[in-house]
C-alpha cells in the first residue's frame, strides 16, 4: 500500500490506525491519501509495518519488552512518543497528543471489533474532546462521530442513522427522520435511537439541548 500525501498547512484530518480489526484497503487507502500525518499505535505498528504505510509517529507505554527504536531504523524519520499515564487509554494519549500540536480533526481506523471493552472505550471515549478536536470514527460498517447541539446535513433516502447517548440527552428534535424524535430524551441502556432511517433524500436535522450524543451512518 502506498504512503500518504503531505498536505499543505494541516487543512485535512489527521489519522490514527489503533488496534481493533482491520478495515478494507480501500478505506485505509481513501483516509491515508489526503492525512497530513498518521499516528499509529505501539499495540498495532507491526501490522501497519505489513501494510507498507508511512507511519509519521508511533505512541504508546511501549510496555512488554517493547523496543522502539527497532522502528526507528525501518520508517526514519520517525516520531517516538512513549506515554506511560496507565490512567488513560493510548486512543486518548494520541488525541491529546493532537490537541498539544493545534490539530483540529482526526479520522480513527482500527478502533472497534475485536476486543469488546475497547471497542466500548474508544467509541465513547472521544465526548472529552468536544471542544478541542473534530473526531470521526471509521470501519467497513459505520462512521460515527459526536453531534453539535445544532446538526444539518444531506442524506440520501433510506440512509440508516442511529443516535447513541453517552449517559443522557435530552431535548432532541429531528427532521427528516422515518421515527422523528419531537422533544425527547435518550439514555444508554434504556433508550437509544438506533436504527433509524432517512424518510427522503434532503436535509436531515437533529437538535438536542444537553448531553452527548453520537451520530452512526451505518451500512452493512
Amino acid at each position: 500500500m502506498s504512503s500518504h500525501h503531505i498536505v499543505r498547512d494541516d487543512q485535512e484530518p489527521a489519522l490514527i490506525i489503533a488496534n481493533g480489526a482491520s478495515c478494507s484497503e480501500e478505506l485505509m487507502g481513501q483516509l491515508l491519501e489526503w492525512s497530513p500525518l498518521v499516528i499509529v499505535l505501539d499495540s498495532a505498528i507491526e501490522r501497519v509495518l505489513e501494510l507498507g504505510i508511512k507511519v509519521d509517529v508511533l505512541l504508546g507505554d511501549f510496555d512488554r519488552g517493547f523496543n522502539p527504536d527497532y522502528y526507528l531504523e525501518k520508517q526514519y524519520p520517525l516520531e517516538i512518543v512513549h506515554t506511560p499515564n496507565q490512567d488513560k487509554t493510548d486512543l486518548e494519549k494520541a488525541l491529546d497528543y493532537l490537541v498539544a500540536k493545534g490539530h483540529k480533526a482526526v479520522n480513527v481506523i482500527w478502533a472497534t471489533g475485536k476486543r469488546a471493552d475497547h471497542t466500548i472505550t474508544n467509541i465513547t471515549s472521544i465526548v472529552k474532546f468536544r471542544n478541542q478536536l473534530k473526531i470521526v470514527l471509521l470501519d467497513d460498517h459505520s462512521k460515527i462521530f459526536l453531534l453539535p447541539n445544532v446538526y444539518e446535513k444531506w442524506y440520501p433516502k433510506n440512509t440508516t442513522i442511529s443516535l447513541i447517548p453517552i449517559g443522557k440527552v435530552t431535548g432532541i428534535h429531528s427532521k427528516n427522520l422515518f421515527y422523528p424524535l419531537k422533544d425527547d430524551e435518550l439514555t444508554i441502556g434504556y433508550r437509544t435511537g438506533s436504527s433509524n432511517h432517512v424518510s427522503e433524500d434532503g436535509i436531515v436535522s437533529i437538535e438536542h439541548e444537553e448531553g452527548d450524543l453520537l451520530l452512526m451512518e451505518c451500512w452493512d
